[in-house]
């Protein structure tokens, strides 16, 4: 797995690549928790690259979004792969998250 992070208006960017499974998800929820424990309420997770995601990895993004939202955040997605969306509809992920198409989107209307 392979994770960039910047910030686009103050707004953390994370895109992540690879897989997000038992082997890969510390990374991911070090990098998560750390924006949290910055007060960074509003997260975009780029999702483009990923290829598969775990049970594992479905949980990492639940705790963030839990701790986001009593802050008024969000854990928005951005690109979801067919597979990875998949994943999401049949956990019913989809109803808990903001599914985006593009970084953009998912930008518009995002407070920090």
């Amino acid at each position: 797995m392979e994770i960039n992070q910047n910030c686009i208006d103050s707004v953390p960017v994370i895109s992540v690549s690879g897989r997000i499974d038992a082997a890969t998800y510390k990374d991911l929820e070090s990098i998560l928790n750390g924006l949290i424990d910055q007060n960074k309420s509003e997260i975009v997770l780029d999702l483009e690259g990923v290829t598969y995601i775990s049970s594992v990895g479905l949980r990492v993004l639940l705790a963030a979004q839990k701790k986001v939202r009593p802050k008024n955040g969000s854990v928005k997605l951005v690109s979801l792969q067919p597979f990875v969306r998949e994943v999401f509809e049949m956990t019913g992920f989809n109803r808990l998250f903001s599914i985006h198409p593009n970084q953009s989107e998912a930008l518009r209307g995002t407070r920090q």
